[in-house]
């Protein structure tokens, strides 16, 4: 059955096209720093956001329409793989992403869970057969039912840890079965409300050893999907452990679980920790830990995690220049982790969320890559820190020297010089390939 009836295959007809169901700059065959569009990107659209959300908030009800909910239960999980896959070829995306409740309901038992799951991961394998669409990553959702409500892995609750670990059990021969390339782990409530009634140092040590089951059972059955641990700071829990990057990595590294595992960033999450796209971005691609990404902003005006496509231009070539430093994202991609406004409620707007998210990022690609090929910033850090390169610098960076030889060099030294960081001149520049870059399209 049809959904979109009314929507052809999105195609690229340039910047000049007033077409709303055309990309203006995302051209997937484009080539870009020796790898087309498509490739670099690899984007991927978000089951729960796309199709189950209903535009429901804390202050009112669903407002969205959806041709599909006319259904309820296995019949609406039917429809909704109907739908998906009808708007993957019409987009053209290559890949999706989904939790395991998003494709099939719960039902009274993990038992009959699991048997409602076997029956959707059919039908979505049978479509598979057809579509170019593949998997991205799935993951176990471990935080909406009241049984997490003290955590999953983390939980006070041993049966709950048990029960977590066996979704997860499930997510991984899922993942395997339908070639996913990732498999993602959210922590959404191991964290803590209060240290008033908390054993961190328990709760950590668990979730250590959860990752260390999970990373046996995938080599057990075979599964190589690269594992991804998402940071967010808080929401819903007041303090989460995966807070950001640079929390999750040392967690990595204090469970010797750094090899296993690399980071799914989202830019909105990022914000929420206090941080920009690009740093935590940057902080992952140096210790080589930059997995994937969830593709979406948040508001500036709004202190919560509101999953807005992504449109800031600026943003997502900043995002992109880490992206292609990092030598693309590997196994990972950009997957729209983003839903559409609540006064957005008709079917088409999906479609046009989508149409606009692929486009900026296709934007910040182009500019990324010139800044990259004209070695932009890469000349501006070089020459700010060139005091590295020889003398006290170079011996510095070497490890010659030592606080005897360092105190000797300045001891007497009575000027300093300094060089400005020119911040100003720097955006001015950035702004300026933001701009030239399709000032002729």
């Amino acid at each position: 059955m049809a959904y979109f009836t009314d929507i052809n295959k999105i195609n690229f007809e340039g910047a000049k096209s007033i077409n709303p169901y055309a990309f203006k700059y995302y051209n997937p065959e484009e080539v870009v720093g020796g790898k087309t569009m498509e490739e670099y990107l690899r984007f991927a659209v978000a089951y729960w956001h796309t199709f189950t959300m209903d535009g429901s908030d804390p202050f009112g009800a669903g407002t969205m329409v959806r041709p599909w909910d006319k259904y309820s239960g296995m019949d609406l999980a039917k429809a909704r793989v109907e739908a998906a896959f009808e708007l993957f070829e019409k987009l053209g995306v290559p890949y999706f992403c989904f939790h395991d409740v998003d494709i099939a309901p719960e039902g009274n038992t993990l038992r009959e869970t699991n048997k409602n799951l076997d029956t959707i991961v059919a039908m979505i394998k049978d479509y598979m057969k057809d579509s170019k669409t593949k998997l991205l990553w799935n993951t176990a959702n471990n935080f909406t039912h009241p049984r997490f409500i003290h955590g999953a892995a983390s939980s006070s609750s041993a049966d709950i840890f048990a029960f977590s670990a066996a979704k997860v059990k499930k997510g991984l021969e899922i993942g395997k079965e339908l070639g996913g390339e990732n498999y993602v782990f959210w922590g959404g409530r191991e964290g803590y409300e209060t240290l008033l009634n908390t054993d961190m140092k328990l709760e950590l040590d668990n979730l250590g050893r959860f990752f260390h089951m999970a990373v046996d059972y995938a080599k057990e059955i075979g599964f190589d999907a690269q594992f991804l641990i998402e940071p967010k700071p808080k929401e819903p829990t007041t303090h989460q452990y995966d807070f950001d990057v640079a929390t999750g990595y040392a967690f990595l590294q204090r469970y010797d679980l750094q090899d296993h595992f690399k980071f799914n960033i989202e830019a909105n999450h990022a914000t929420l920790a206090g941080h920009t796209f690009e740093h935590e971005l940057h902080y992952a691609r140096v210790n080589g830990m930059l997995g994937s990404v969830d593709a979406n902003q948040g508001d500036p005006l709004l202190g919560w995690d509101t999953d807005e496509f992504p449109t800031d231009l600026y943003s997502t070539t900043l995002a992109m220049y880490e992206i292609l430093k990092n030598g693309g994202l590997g196994k990972g991609g950009l997957n729209f982790d983003a839903k559409v406004r609540r006064g957005s409620f008709e079917p088409e707007d999906l479609f046009h969320a989508h149409i606009a998210g692929m486009d900026s990022f296709a934007a910040g690609l182009k500019v990324a890559q010139k800044l990259l090929d004209d070695k932009v910033l890469e000349d501006v850090v070089e020459n700010r820190y060139k005091s590295y390169t020889e003398g006290i610098g170079q011996e510095i960076v070497n490890g010659t020297t030592d606080f005897r030889k360092l105190e000797e060099h300045v001891l007497d030294k009575t000027e300093f010089k300094h060089q400005s960081g020119r911040l100003e001149q720097i955006k001015a520049t950035i702004n300026q390939y933001l701009l030239q870059t399709f000032a002729d399209q």
